[in-house]
C-alpha cells in the first residue's frame, strides 16, 4: 500500500508540470516576468525614498563612478567613456552658466540630430536643474516657433548644420529675448552666438547639487513632442518621476552592462531618448549611436561593434527584410530586438532570415499611463495582460468608427468590448497612473480625457488606439481612430494637418485621414478638401504651403477635391467611406491630385500612376 501511495505521489509530481503547461502554457513566463517587475518596483521605491532626491542623473553618476573608463557612446569611430561624458557635460553646464541670458532651472530647447553633443547637453542641463524641450530637427518656420514656444524656453541650443533653419525664425526669437546658441566655434550671424568654443574653454569642475535642489518628482524633466510634429504638435510633459520609472525599460527586458545597444532612432523621440539613451544609463551599457537609420549599414555596424541589442519601429524591420539577401545574414551577436509596430508577417520573415533573435514588442505612448510588453514572444501581439495590470486599470470599450466616438448605454456609460472583439483602449487616471498632459495646451489635454467610462465620475486616458484581447490574454493593436495615423514611424494628427491646410489660400475645409498603400507600413496622408467660392485649385501654391508648414511625413500625399465635406449629426467629419475609397481614381469621381516633389506641385493622379503605386513600381 505504501509503495502504491509513493508511486501515485511521484506520478502526480511528474504530471503536474505537464498539466500546468497544457492548461496554462504561459504561467511560468508570467511568473518570471512578474518576478522581474517586483524587483524593479523594489528598486524604484527604494530610490524614491532616498534623500536628497534620486533622479536619472544620479544613476548616470553612479555608473560613471563604477566604470569611468568604459565606453558609453561610440559615434563614427570615436569612443566617449562615461568619465569623458561626465566631464564634457560639466564643461557644457559651466559654459551655459556663463551666458547672461540663462540661469539654472530655465527651460532650454535642444534642436539637434543624433550626435554625442545631444547627450552631453542633456546631462549638462540635468545638472543645472533645467527641463529640456527635445525639438524635432526636421521642423521649420511656423512649426519650429510653435514647438519652441510650447515649453516657454528661454534658450535655444542648435546644431551647426541647422543654422539656416534657426536664421529663418531668428527675428521672432530675438524679439522674444531668446538666447540662441549654435554648436560651432564661430558664428557671424548677429543674434546667434557660437557655443562649442565656449564649451571647450570652460572648466570641467562638477556642478554643485544646490543648482538643482529645487527639483521634485513632479518637476518637468523633458518635453517630447507627440502627434507627429505635424505643424501644431503637442509637448508631452515627462516629469522626473516618469523618467525615473523609465530607467528600467531595458533592464526589465534582460539587458545588462555587458550589452551593446544600437541606437539609430531619433533622440528627440521617446523610443530613441527614453529606451535607447535613458535605458542604457540604468544598465551601464555601451551605446552605438548613429545619425540615422540605414538598412544597408545596419548589420555591418552590428558585426563591427558586436551589438547585442537593437531597437526598431515596424518600418525598420521591414526595411531590413527588404535588403538583398546575403550569406552572412545570421552572422551577428544580436540577441534582442526591442520596439513596436512590427507586423506579424514581417516578424516571421525577420526571424527566419536573421536568426534566433528575441523580439520584445511593446506598447506605450509618450504621454499615456498604461503599457504592455510581449515577453512571451507571441508573434503579432503587442503585449500580454496579467495580474500586474490590476495596478493600472484599463479597459477596451466599444467604439463607433462611423461617428468617431465611444458607444454608450442608456445610462451614459461606455460599453466594454468582450474578449475577441476590437475596442478602444482607455486607461484609468490615478495617483500611480497619472496623465500629466501637454504643456501650454489645456484644450488638447482635456481632449485626451474620457469621463463616465465605467461608472459616473470616473476619469480615463483615451489612447486613441483600437485593440483586441484574445482568449489567452494577448493583446493586439488593430488601428488608430479618427484623429491620428502613423506614417514613416511618425504619428500624424489629422486635425492639426487640417488646420494647416485651411489657412492656405483657396481651401475652405479639409478632412485629413490616412490610407493604406500596398508594401508600405502604416498609412499615408490624404485630404478631402473643399474650395472657397470662386477659387481654383493651385497645385504649386498648396505644395509650397505644406512644405513650409509640415515635415515630409505629415504632408498629405493625395488631395481629393469635394463639393462638400460630409459630417455626422454631431458635426464630426466622416472618414470611413473616404478611407475605403482611398486614392483609387477608378472609384472616385472627384478630382484627384498627388504630391510631386520633382514638379514641386500637386499634379493630377492618373490611372497609370495609381497602378504603378499599387504594383510597387512607385515608392512613396
Amino acid at each position: 500500500m505504501m509503495m502504491y501511495l509513493i508511486s501515485v505521489i511521484l506520478a502526480s509530481i511528474l504530471i503536474i508540470p505537464f498539466a500546468i503547461k497544457t492548461l496554462s502554457p504561459y504561467l511560468w513566463l508570467d511568473i518570471l516576468y512578474l518576478k522581474d517587475l517586483l524587483r524593479i518596483l523594489v528598486t524604484f521605491v527604494s530610490r524614491r525614498r532616498r534623500r536628497p532626491f534620486f533622479f536619472v542623473l544620479d544613476r548616470f553618476l553612479e555608473q560613471t563612478a563604477a566604470h569611468p573608463d568604459k565606453s558609453f557612446i561610440v559615434f563614427e569611430n570615436e569612443h566617449f567613456s562615461y568619465s569623458y561624458t561626465d566631464r564634457r557635460s560639466n564643461k557644457t553646464a559651466n559654459a551655459l552658466l556663463a551666458q547672461p541670458g540663462y540661469k539654472a532651472g530655465d527651460t532650454v530647447a535642444l534642436f539637434m540630430g543624433n550626435e554625442p553633443a545631444f547627450m552631453f547637453i542633456w546631462l549638462a542641463l540635468a545638472k543645472l536643474g533645467s527641463p529640456v524641450a527635445l525639438l524635432n530637427h526636421n521642423i521649420r518656420t511656423k512649426s519650429l516657433l510653435h514647438c519652441f514656444n510650447c515649453c516657454k524656453a528661454t534658450v535655444l541650443i542648435a546644431a551647426s548644420e541647422l543654422k539656416a533653419a534657426v536664421e529663418d525664425v531668428l527675428p521672432t526669437l530675438t524679439e522674444q529675448g531668446v538666447t540662441v546658441l549654435l554648436m560651432t566655434k564661430h558664428c557671424d550671424t548677429p543674434g546667434i552666438e557660437s557655443f562649442s568654443d565656449k564649451v571647450d574653454e570652460a572648466s570641467d569642475s562638477p556642478l554643485p547639487r544646490s543648482l538643482r535642489s529645487h527639483i521634485t518628482f513632479k518637476s518637468p524633466a523633458v518635453y517630447i513632442y507627440t502627434s507627429g510634429t505635424t505643424g501644431l504638435p503637442k509637448a508631452a510633459v515627462v516629469n522626473q518621476n516618469r523618467l525615473l520609472t523609465a530607467l528600467a525599460v531595458l533592464a526589465s527586458n534582460g539587458v545588462t552592462s555587458s550589452d551593446v545597444i544600437y541606437l539609430n532612432l531619433p533622440l528627440y523621440h521617446t523610443a530613441g531618448f527614453i529606451i535607447g539613451f535613458i535605458g542604457s544609463i540604468e544598465t551601464g551599457s555601451t551605446i552605438i549611436l548613429k545619425r540615422k537609420f540605414s538598412a544597408s549599414q545596419f548589420w555591418d555596424d552590428c558585426r563591427k561593434h558586436s551589438v547585442t541589442v537593437v531597437q526598431y519601429i515596424g518600418e525598420v524591420m521591414r526595411y531590413l527584410c527588404s535588403t538583398p539577401k546575403r550569406e552572412n545574414d545570421k552572422d551577428h551577436k544580436v540577441k534582442l530586438a526591442i520596439g513596436n509596430g512590427i507586423r506579424a508577417e514581417v516578424w516571421k520573415e525577420f526571424l527566419n532570415r536573421f536568426g534566433n533573435i528575441e523580439v520584445r514588442e511593446f506598447y506605450a505612448s509618450t504621454e499615456g499611463n498604461v503599457g504592455f510588453v510581449n515577453y512571451v514572444g507571441k508573434i503579432g501581439a503587442i503585449g500580454r495582460v496579467n495580474f500586474f495590470h490590476q495596478l493600472f486599470p484599463f479597459s477596451l470599450i466599444k467604439y463607433d468608427t462611423e461617428r468617431d466616438e465611444p458607444i454608450r448605454d442608456d445610462n451614459g456609460l461606455c460599453v466594454e468590448a468582450p474578449k475577441g472583439e476590437t475596442g478602444l483602449l482607455v486607461s484609468k487616471i490615478t495617483d500611480i497612473a497619472p496623465f500629466v498632459g501637454y504643456a501650454q495646451n489645456e484644450d488638447q489635454t482635456e481632449r485626451k480625457k474620457l469621463r463616465n467610462v465605467l461608472k459616473k465620475g470616473d476619469l480615463y486616458f483615451n489612447s486613441g488606439d483600437l485593440m483586441r484581447i484574445d482568449n489567452d490574454n494577448f493583446i493586439y493593436f488593430q488601428d488608430r481612430v479618427g484623429d491620428t495615423f502613423r506614417w514613416k514611424g511618425e504619428n500624424v494628427a489629422t486635425n492639426e494637418v487640417s488646420d494647416i491646410l485651411t489657412i492656405s489660400d483657396g481651401l475652405k475645409e479639409a478632412n485629413v485621414y490616412g490610407v493604406q498603400v500596398p508594401g508600405h507600413e502604416g498609412r499615408i496622408g490624404m485630404a478631402a478638401v473643399t474650395m472657397k467660392e470662386g477659387a481654383q485649385f493651385d497645385g504649386s501654391r498648396i505644395f509650397n504651403h505644406v512644405v513650409s508648414y509640415l515635415p515630409s511625413y505629415a504632408r498629405p500625399r493625395f488631395i481629393r477635391i469635394q463639393n462638400a465635406v460630409e459630417v455626422t449629426g454631431t458635426f464630426k467629419q466622416m472618414k470611413v467611406k473616404l478611407v475605403e475609397e482611398s486614392f483609387d481614381p477608378g472609384r472616385i469621381q472627384d478630382p484627384l491630385y498627388i504630391l510631386d516633389n520633382e514638379e514641386k506641385s500637386y499634379i493630377t493622379l492618373t490611372a497609370h500612376v495609381y497602378s504603378s503605386i499599387i504594383s510597387g513600381n512607385i515608392k512613396l
